[in-house]
């Protein structure tokens, strides 16, 4: 179940997400949280302007990784604006983190590109986090927020 909690940190991915789209980069943007509910990490889509594989996902997944212990890591809790891709839901899985929250979902993304009439420029096929790493816990998407996410992904097609 997704807590006022959850979606107070859901709100500063949406944040992160926004600076990514100033930045020149696709609107993603996640927050890691420790069982104690402390801010440990946070960063945004960087793949435009430093490299492709630059998401948040990886680069909190990767921090993680770094500092802190399988038991911490395994509590910790990843929000982010957008669903894992498969390459993100893989270094997620293979740090140990815990449970996922998202805003909205790699469905929902699709579907909103078609929409605007954007054809996908992804090299991999559109998975689930759970097809990819079926044991970790996740939520989302969360509505009304999810549509804070469509608005910033409009903004990133017409600045591009």
């Amino acid at each position: 179940m997704i807590t006022d909690n959850d979606i107070q940190y859901l709100h500063r991915c949406v944040e992160l997400a926004a600076e990514a789209v100033e930045a020149g980069d696709e609107p993603f943007g996640s927050v890691l949280v420790d069982d104690e509910g402390r801010v440990l990490h946070e960063d945004r889509n960087r793949a435009n302007t430093v490299d492709a594989t630059y998401h948040p996902e990886i680069a909190v997944a990767k921090w993680a990784a770094q500092n802190m212990d399988p038991d911490a890591r395994a509590k910790a809790v990843v929000y982010t604006s957008g669903e894992h891709c498969a390459m993100c839901s893989a270094a997620h899985a293979w740090a140990g983190l815990g449970r996922i929250v998202y805003v909205s979902s790699s469905k929902q993304l699709g579907a909103w590109m078609e929409e605007m009439g954007v054809k996908s420029s992804s090299p991999i096929n559109t998975l689930s986090i759970q097809e990819v790493a079926p044991n970790i816990p996740v939520e989302g998407p969360v509505v009304d927020l999810d549509n804070k996410v469509k608005e910033l992904h409009r903004r990133s097609i017409q600045k591009g």
